[in-house]
This record gives structure tokens, C-alpha cells and sequence, in this order.
């Protein structure tokens, strides 16, 4: 990944405690607005599609 471009969390309440995601076509990189520029968390587009789609099923059972 090159030159990533870091997308907020909507789910981010105010302060430092913010997911942030960044993708392009081969994979997708999580960190946190914490420390953006410690560890950067990387996984293929299709697990990270398996975990979110597995997040909205949860939430919609709750």
C-alpha cells in the first residue's frame, strides 16, 4: 500500500479513541488515531468484508 488514505470510524465518539481504515484494491490496514503511526494492522479485503458483515449480523440480533 502506498500512500494511504485513513478514513475515520462513523462509530468514533469525540477524543482519541478512533478506529481508523485505510484500503486499496489488495488489502485493507486498520489503526488507531491514538498512535496513527505506530501499528498498523493489515488483512485481505474479503476478511475484513467476513467482519463486518459478521458485525452487522450481530447487531441486528441484539
Amino acid at each position: 500500500m502506498s500512500a494511504l488514505v485513513w478514513q475515520k470510524s462513523s462509530y468514533c465518539a469525540q477524543g482519541n479513541s478512533c478506529v481508523h481504515v485505510a484500503a486499496d484494491h489488495a488489502s485493507v490496514a486498520l489503526t488507531e488515531s491514538g498512535d496513527p503511526s505506530g501499528a498498523i494492522l493489515r488483512t485481505s479485503p474479503a476478511a475484513w468484508a467476513a467482519l463486518i458483515r459478521t458485525v452487522k449480523e450481530s447487531q441486528d440480533r441484539v
